[in-house]
C-alpha cells in the first residue's frame, strides 16, 4: 500500500498491520473487534476521536491517539456526539485520514450521509430504492400541512438511533414545538403493517454482500432491540438482500446495518441505513461471528491494496 509520510524508513523492520478502532468506550463491540483483528495478526488499538488532533507541525498533520505513526487502516465503530464544532472536527479528522491515503471504514462522507437521515432518504430515493415518502422542513406550518395531507406519519429525530424519539403523528396538532425537535421536522409515511405484532429485518452488509440477517419481532411498531424488539433468526429473500446491497452502495459505505420492513402490500422498503451499526442483538441469532467477518473484510481490502501498489 502507499507509504504515508509517517511510515518507517526503507530498510526498517515492517511491523504488523495496525488498525485504529474508533470507539466511545471499550464496550462489548470494541472487545469483539480487537479479538477478531488479533486472530488475523492485526493489532487494533482503541482510539477516541476527542483524543486525536490536527497538528500541522507533524509530518502527517495529525495526531492519532495510541499511534506513533499513522495506522494502516481505521474502522469507525462509534462516534460520540458533541457540539457542532466538536463533531465537525471529528469528521474532519476522518476526512484528513482519507486524504492521507489511510483506508477508513466507514469514511466521513458515508457517516455524514447516514447520520443525517434526511440525506439518507434523499440518496435512497434518488437511487430508485424503495423507501417511505419523506418530508423534512424547519417550518412547523409546513410540517402541519404535510401531516394534514399525508398522515399517519412517523416523526423522527434527524440525528438518532436505536428507535429513540420516534412518534406516530396522526393530526397536525400532535407535532411538538420546534425546540423539541431541534428546529427540524423529519416526517415519513407510516408503512408498518400489523401481522400478529410488528416485524422488520436488519441486514448487515460488508464489502458488497449480506453477511448476516435477523427479523425483529415486537408488539409495538418500534421494533428496535433496545426498545424491546426480539431478534429472530431469519433468511432474507433475494429481493430484500438486493435492496440492502443497493442501499449500502447508495450511501457509499463499506459496511452498514440496513433496516427493511414489508409494508401492507408485502413489498420491502428501506427504513434506515446505519454506518455505525451495533450488532449484539443480531449476533445472538447469526450463524457467523460478525466481528470476524468485518475484520476479515478489512484485512482482505488491505491485502488487495498492497498487491495493487507493488
Amino acid at each position: 500500500m502507499p507509504r504515508s509520510r509517517d511510515s518507517p524508513a526503507l530498510g526498517a523492520a515492517v511491523p504488523a498491520p495496525t488498525v485504529a478502532l474508533v470507539v466511545d468506550q471499550l464496550d462489548w463491540h470494541a472487545r469483539e473487534m480487537i479479538a477478531a483483528f488479533a486472530a488475523f495478526g492485526v493489532r487494533a488499538t482503541p482510539a477516541t476521536l476527542p483524543s486525536c488532533a490536527i497538528e500541522t507541525e507533524r509530518a502527517s498533520g495529525l495526531r492519532i491517539a495510541g499511534f506513533d505513526r499513522l495506522p494502516d487502516a481505521v474502522l469507525v465503530r462509534s462516534m460520540s456526539g458533541g457540539t457542532f464544532e466538536a463533531v465537525t472536527l471529528r469528521l474532519g479528522l476522518l476526512h484528513a485520514l482519507r486524504e492521507l491515503g489511510v483506508p477508513v471504514w466507514n469514511d466521513a462522507r458515508a457517516i455524514e450521509r447516514c447520520v443525517d437521515k434526511s440525506m439518507t432518504s434523499f440518496l435512497l430515493a434518488r437511487a430508485g430504492i424503495a423507501t417511505p415518502a419523506t418530508w423534512v422542513t424547519e417550518s412547523r406550518a409546513a410540517a402541519q400541512a404535510t401531516v394534514a395531507a399525508e398522515a399517519p406519519l412517523v416523526l423522527k429525530p434527524l440525528f438518532g438511533s436505536q428507535g429513540r424519539g420516534l412518534k406516530l403523528i396522526r393530526r397536525p396538532g400532535e407535532l411538538p414545538p420546534p425546540e423539541q425537535v431541534n428546529g427540524v421536522y423529519y416526517l415519513q409515511h407510516f408503512v408498518a403493517a400489523e401481522r400478529d405484532g410488528f416485524r422488520d429485518f436488519r441486514l448487515m452488509v460488508s464489502r458488497g454482500r449480506v453477511v448476516a440477517a435477523m427479523m425483529r419481532h415486537a408488539a409495538h411498531w418500534i421494533t428496535n432491540v433496545k426498545q424491546g424488539g426480539r431478534p429472530v433468526a431469519a433468511m432474507a429473500d433475494a429481493e430484500t438482500r438486493d435492496l440492502a446491497l443497493r442501499a449500502a452502495a447508495a450511501v457509499g459505505a463499506d459496511f452498514v446495518g440496513v433496516d427493511i420492513l414489508h409494508g401492507a402490500d408485502g413489498k420491502p422498503t428501506v427504513l434506515e441505513v446505519n454506518s455505525m451499526p451495533a450488532w449484539s442483538g443480531l449476533q445472538k441469532v447469526a450463524p457467523v461471528r460478525i466481528a470476524a467477518v468485518l475484520a476479515g473484510d478489512l484485512v482482505a481490502a488491505l491485502r488487495e491494496r498492497a498487491r495493487r501498489a507493488v
